[in-house]
């Protein structure tokens, strides 16, 4: 099962990706496997020489004991000492942010894909979208011409 955040793509256009564990508690894997996940308003930061996703919300397990879950809550990101050091050099310089664009398990364990990326201006925006119709008007065209 592969979650995807539809929003960054549309606000952000993405420069370069990187795939990072994520630690998480035993309910949250659950959670996650039954894809009660939303990663539209979440958000990648580095503190104290980690990296910790925060605004991800994981949503409780049913079977679980909710006492005290905050859903919301920062979670920590496993990366190599390297790629957070690009990382960091890239963000220092003030022109891009560190966003989230899916959670998805490969061998047993899930893994975040998160992503360099630059805010896109409106005007960005509409001129993705009208591309965007066009095409899809396109491949309908297409679709039916014999």
């Amino acid at each position: 099962m592969k979650i995807v955040n539809k929003t960054a793509p549309n606000k952000f256009s993405i420069e370069e990706k990187f795939e990072a564990g994520i630690s998480l508690i035993g309910s949250e894997v659950k959670a996650i496997r039954m894809g009660h996940v939303d990663l539209s308003g979440a958000y990648v930061k580095i503190l104290t020489g980690e990296a910790h996703l925060i605004n991800a919300k994981i949503f409780p397990y049913k079977f679980s004991r909710i006492e005290g879950y905050q859903e919301d809550r920062s979670r920590k990101l496993l990366l190599h000492k390297s790629e957070l050091r690009n990382i960091k050099l890239r963000l220092d310089s003030g022109k891009f942010t560190l966003v989230p664009l899916s959670l998805y398990e490969k061998k047993g364990k899930f893994k975040l894909e998160v992503a360099l990326a630059k805010g896109k201006k409106e005007f960005e925006k509409r001129k993705d979208s009208k591309t965007r119709a066009i095409e899809r008007d396109r491949n309908r065209e297409s679709k039916y011409d014999y």
